[in-house]
């Protein structure tokens, strides 16, 4: 008998909204990404929170990019934030931006204006910073407060016809100086930016604030819910002020704690230093933790949305382990990735008893996880192999279950072999190992009667492949990198991408697709990368087959 699961806080909202007869029962909500820089973890769970909420209740969502800051938004970050929400598996009502209403927003400006609940002010930003005080001191008024209506809309006209350079003035709210919240204590409005628009142009000359600009877009649109995080608490008022003095639709604000991760870190702004300062090949570095670099990595929506839904809803913040993620992916990949054999660091393995120029074709199962294997593919074997250079000790200890002198192991879908000799060159390194094969001991068809413990993973020279391999892992090597002390980008590690430049392959991995999820056999899970060519394969890991790193901290605590 399954356990009915609980409601989170934010479903407990809705239903007694729903039971009440509020907004009609209708649910909407929206996702309202700024187009300043490309979609991180942080945003998936904010996407998956808000389309879910609206799928299960019978709702909509509206996506409305938040385009009030021309000089840092383009066309290229539109594109990548759509591109990321279909490939988590969600669709949009509406595609809206908030320059849509930029002429309604300014005619709510206008009417706070003639209320006497707007004024125009010349103050430099630090003159109005100083104006506020602070949480433990009121607010002065500025000598602007005081100005008439009149004389407020004739400025706040020509701010918009564009008479006053940057930074000159601004447009404030009229609420409480005094306020012990200091977003009420005279919020700014509008201010003026004489910058290019990617969809409006020139035609602006002023652009409304975040704070005023949101919850009047969310009542334009009649959004019934505007999920939000923790750090917008204090806003609250401020968006409940907004709405009921211009007397607009009621949308309501509601709050839950952000993603904060472990050896992460989710700040646009420090992002695009990685990629400005060239730490990271771009926004979509496997290592970074943008969705296009997760996908780019191997990561599935599947994972990411089980990842969202397992760290559930809080309104208190916390940490959560990167290793959760990656135990998500794991747990996908394992259901989904098709087996192959890939061998990254070779060493030729010849079997001295099997037929010169004799080649066979064996049979190996997509996914044995899955009933029938989903499928399978054709393996050529032939007397000369490449292995693992780790599947073989000189001086072998006694629990090593893999290749030495006088050791046996089984060639996975293949055949038993024992080790007899091997070669080495001029400084000692191993260069070949010479083997027996047992006939009889085919995998599937096996009459030897012989057990081994071993079984080691191979490609057969005649038929390799060749591709790069890129051991991605994680981009820092502290717990939290914005604790350590001086700059974050110092605890960078230095082995989170190692290239590999001749690996080998099985030929079936030429058919490979990017986006496709691959388990290189005892090696890990890998997928295509988007930038590989037919003439030189590229595979990025996606994650190893453990958790290597909390093994080490287990080690070192």
């Amino acid at each position: 008998m399954n356990e009915e699961k609980s409601l989170n806080f934010l479903e407990e909202i809705i239903e007694e909204d729903i039971r009440n007869g509020k907004n009609d029962g209708r649910v909407l909500t929206r996702f309202p990404p700024e187009p300043n820089g490309y979609l991180h973890i942080g945003h998936a769970k904010s996407i998956c929170l808000n389309f879910s909420l609206a799928q299960k209740y019978k709702g909509k969502t509206n996506l409305r990019f938040d385009d009030t800051n021309p000089i840092t938004e383009n066309v290229e970050y539109v594109e990548s934030i759509k591109n990321d929400i279909r490939w988590l598996g969600f669709a949009w009502e509406k595609e809206l931006y908030t320059s849509d209403y930029f002429d309604t927003l300014y005619q709510y400006a206008i009417e706070l204006i003639k209320k006497g609940l707007a004024y125009v002010d010349d103050s430099t930003s630090d003159e109005i910073a100083a104006s506020k005080g602070s949480p433990t001191e009121p607010g002065k008024p500025t000598p602007y407060r005081s100005r008439s209506v009149e004389e407020n809309l004739q400025l706040f006209q020509e701010m918009k016809e564009g008479k006053y350079p940057d930074g000159s003035k601004v447009l404030r709210a009229k609420i409480d100086l005094e306020n012990p919240n200091m977003h009420m204590r005279d919020p700014l409005l509008y201010r003026i930016k004489h910058a290019h628009h990617h969809r409006t142009g020139d035609k602006w000359y002023i652009y409304p604030m975040y704070d005023f600009a949101h919850g009047q877009s969310d009542s334009i649109e009649k959004v019934t819910h505007s999920v939000c995080t923790l750090e917008f608490v204090p806003h609250r008022p401020l968006y409940d002020w907004l709405i009921n003095h211009i007397g607009i639709f009621p949308s309501k604000q509601y709050e839950f704690a952000r993603l904060n991760m472990t050896y992460t870190v989710m700040s646009k702004r420090r992002l695009l230093q990685l990629v400005n300062e060239k730490h990271v090949e771009g926004w979509d570095d496997p290592r970074m933790p943008t969705i296009s670099g997760l996908r780019r990595r191997g990561y599935t929506p599947a994972s990411i949305r089980n990842f969202c839904e397992r760290i559930g809803i809080a309104k208190r913040e916390n940490v959560i382990d990167v290793g959760l993620l990656e135990f998500c992916i794991r747990e996908d990949l394992n259901k989904t990735a098709w087996r192959r054999m890939a061998v990254l660091d070779p060493i030729k393995l010849v079997i001295t008893n099997y037929p010169e120029g004799q080649e066979e074709i064996l049979h190996g199962e997509n996914n044995p996880e899955v009933e029938g294997g989903e499928g399978g593919r054709n393996i050529p074997f032939s007397g000369a192999l490449w292995i693992e250079r780790e599947d073989f000790m000189e001086h072998a200890p006694k629990k090593f279950f893999r290749l030495g002198p006088g050791l046996s192991v089984r060639l996975k879908n293949a055949y038993i072999v024992t080790c007899d000799e091997f070669e080495k060159d001029s400084k000692g390194n191993i260069t070949t190992i010479y083997c027996r094969y047992i006939p009889n001991s085919k995998s599937g068809e096996d009459t030897s009667g012989l057990k081994v413990k071993g079984t080691i993973h191979w490609v057969s020279v005649p038929h390799a492949k060749t591709a790069e391999v890129r051991l991605y892992d994680r981009l820092f090597q502290a717990e939290n990198p914005l604790d350590t002390e001086g700059d974050f980008k110092e605890s960078i590690n230095p082995t989170s991408l190692q290239i590999l430049e001749k690996v080998y392959i099985e030929p079936d991995l030429l058919n490979a697709v990017p986006g496709k999820g691959y388990q290189f056999i005892r090696k890990g899970y890998f997928t295509l990368d988007t930038r590989s060519k037919p003439d030189h394969l590229v595979f990025n890991r996606t994650v190893g087959l453990r958790d290597t790193w909390a093994k080490e901290a287990k080690k070192n605590g």
